[in-house]
């Protein structure tokens, strides 16, 4: 019998072939392991990834399926860190491409990559354009839960911290939220050690440390290079008051993509050469 919230790796082959029917959308979260400064696990981006999408699928679990994490991604700029665990980036999307290859050729239609990994992001965008390119019958959406904005709202209000950006003040609350058991919040540090200038700046949900700052140009350098203990922000600050209203805000906000998505027609390509295309690329 199928249980709710609906993971894939508890179906059987029946069950698989029942809800393709109903057209539900896929949720895959993407993560990595990789250092988070002293009072956090690597595993943190693994962690809060599955833990938004286990509370998205607990609200609408007859909507959507939800896919084991992709808990190794691409790090490698995190590397001097203990514990960081990085795939080459073509290897990555590949790998990520194969699953929602997989997924298609079985009959699901609607995919989103969620993830909790900065450097996942670009690499996760190639992997969607692509899986959409190459599966013309499907459509593959991404979304990295500090670019929602609702989250980034309840943020603005509630936060301490002069800059959010690794082990810092959200991803801690977050932690704090799920699994405090494995936060040591005496070891929690503040760091401001990385360099910033007015194009040259970065927080986790965008929001300028300097209203006299303009827009951030992306800079990604060795982490080693920019923090001395490997926290960009104040993790001095996070509670766990702050890391469930982030989990209710982000699974909120994700019904609404959820359900746009399922919305969306998928229409058909439309071929507007005066030609027959031989080219098996296209």
């Amino acid at each position: 019998m199928i249980t709710r919230p609906i993971l894939f790796q508890k179906l059987t082959d029946q069950e698989i072939n029942e809800i393709i029917k109903t057209d539900p959308v896929v949720i895959i979260p993407a993560a990595t392991l990789e250092d988070h400064g002293p009072h956090l696990p690597v595993d943190t981006d693994v962690v809060i990834a599955e833990a938004i999408c286990q509370a998205l699928a607990q609200k609408i679990p007859d909507e959507v399926v939800l896919m084991p994490c992709i808990n190794i991604g691409y790090s490698p700029h995190h590397i001097d860190g203990p514990g960081t665990v990085t795939i080459q980036w073509d290897t990555f999307i590949n790998y990520c491409k194969d699953i929602t290859r997989s997924l298609i050729h079985h009959g699901f239609k609607r995919l989103i990559f969620v993830n909790a990994h900065g450097s996942n992001h670009p690499v996760l965008d190639m992997a969607a354009r692509l899986t959409n390119v190459e599966n013309p019958e499907a459509r593959c959406a991404l979304v990295s839960w500090w670019s929602l904005k609702q989250v980034q709202q309840v943020v603005r209000d509630f936060r301490e911290s002069e800059i959010s950006g690794h082990g810092c003040e959200l991803e801690t609350s977050l932690y704090l939220a799920i699994q405090p058991e494995a936060v040591d919040m005496s070891k929690a540090v503040k760091d401001y050690t990385h360099p910033r200038s007015p194009h040259f700046w970065a927080d986790l949900v965008s929001q300028s440390p300097d209203p006299t700052y303009g827009n951030p140009v992306p800079l990604t350098e060795y982490w080693s290079t920019v923090s001395e203990t490997s926290v960009w922000g104040d993790a001095t600050k996070a509670t766990r008051e702050k890391g469930e209203l982030i989990l209710q805000t982000a699974s909120d906000e994700l019904i609404e993509i959820v359900r746009e998505l399922k919305a969306r027609p998928i229409r058909p390509r439309v071929r507007r050469q005066g030609f027959v295309h031989t080219d098996p690329r296209y």
